[in-house]
């Protein structure tokens, strides 16, 4: 197992995890479903650097997104100085490998090396299971806030207030 940056060429499997977990989310009662993302802003995290997977035997078990700035979403606390993780989706062959955990343990590293003092992540709605694996997996919980700002962002952010959760790395400056 091991991660590194998503290439051009991963870009029809990354919309097709994206596609497979929104067919998860509509299997389960009362989750915010992801909509169709935009090609244009995945390619542009790819040439960015900022769109990873996991790899197993050379398949794509996991991918997710991250960036420095995440203003619409964590307003005053965006000054802080974080990494922030975005659509976490898993193919259903890996499934119930726990890959948050796995995700956790490399964004800590990934923070540190790039001087950020938090590992930080948002969904939407009252989710508690999600809540729980994300806590389960190191977060903590911030609680549930309404979104001052939406425009621009993907369309499921105007149906629910954002859960955001954070791991701060500060204790591990000393």
């Amino acid at each position: 197992m091991h991660i590194e940056n998503c290439s051009a060429g991963d870009i029809e499997e990354i919309f097709r995890l994206y596609g497979l977990a929104s067919e998860y989310q509509r299997s389960k009662r009362g989750v915010v479903v992801w909509p169709q993302f935009d090609r244009e802003l995945v390619t542009t995290e790819i040439a960015e650097n900022r769109q990873w997977k996991l790899l197993i035997d050379d398949q794509v078990a996991c991918v997710w997104a991250t960036t420095f700035n995440d203003e619409q979403i964590w307003e005053e606390k965006n000054s802080d100085s974080a990494v922030y993780i975005h659509r976490i989706a898993t193919n259903p062959n890996f499934r119930g490998r726990n890959f948050v955990r796995t995700i956790v343990e490399w964004s800590k590293v990934y923070a540190k090396e790039n001087q950020k003092d938090f590992v930080r992540l948002d969904t939407l709605g009252n989710n508690k299971a999600l809540i729980a694996h994300y806590t389960n997996a190191g977060f903590t919980f911030l609680g549930l806030f309404e979104l001052k700002d939406t425009r621009g962002l993907p369309e499921h952010y105007h149906k629910a207030p954002a859960c955001l959760f954070e791991i701060s790395l500060k204790a591990d400056k000393v």
